[in-house]
């Protein structure tokens, strides 16, 4: 008997996520797991290993943006799908700075949702079709460094610090936990350093601080 493919689908909307695999599970030769927060993304794709993690971005405890950030960094292979209610060209430029391989609008038909999954099991990109100029500015872009070391100087004590726990990969849920300030403090240090530092984005901070992290 040929082995199923695992799927991940993780959502913290049920509705969303019931219809998916609804559809899913009519197709004999996928094993569809589920989550229903990031954090047990995370533990399932450690645990079970499925080819593929569709992920939606904003959810409670851990965003897609962190579980795929801990997979990447964990050596973990998985292909990845973003799933998002937003068309934000500013997301989009960060999951692909993040290497997922499909990325899909909520607004879109199931069956397109199907094509993705599809074509990424072919080991082939996907994006949706109004995201087209999303990629075609992306190509059309020079590619800027934004790992300069002398922007350090810039960063207060407290930047400082956060720069260096993101760097060891912790959340901003941990960060907080970490340094006994609130998520919030903690958020708006990230952004006052991506702000100093001209950084775009989770990914680029994430890059930059691992980059410099011995410098600190």
């Amino acid at each position: 008997m040929n082995k199923k493919t695992k799927i991940l689908l993780a959502d913290d909307h049920s509705l969303i996520r019931n219809g998916l695999v609804q559809v899913l599970v009519s197709n004999s030769e996928l094993e569809i797991i589920e989550a229903e927060n990031g954090k047990q993304a995370l533990s399932l794709i450690q645990s079970e290993k499925p080819e593929i993690a569709i992920l939606d971005i904003e959810m409670p405890e851990m965003s897609g943006f962190e579980v795929a950030e801990k997979v990447k960094y964990q050596g973990l292979a998985i292909d990845l799908i973003f799933l998002t209610m937003l068309n934000d060209e500013t997301m989009f430029n960060k999951a692909m700075d993040i290497g997922v391989k499909g990325y899909v609008l909520k607004e879109n038909t199931v069956n397109e949702i199907v094509n993705c999954i599809e074509t990424v099991l072919k080991g082939n990109y996907y994006l949706s079709p109004s995201l087209s100029g999303y990629l075609i500015r992306r190509n059309n872009k020079s590619t800027l460094s934004a790992t300069d070391k002398r922007g350090l100087h810039l960063l207060t004590v407290s930047e400082k610090k956060i720069l260096k726990l993101v760097a060891e990969m912790m959340t901003s849920q941990e960060i907080a936990e970490e340094l006994n300030i609130s998520i919030k403090t903690v958020q708006n240090h990230r952004s006052n350093i991506c702000t100093k530092l001209d950084l775009s984005g989770t990914h680029a901070l994430l890059k930059y601080a691992m980059e410099v992290s011995n410098k600190m």
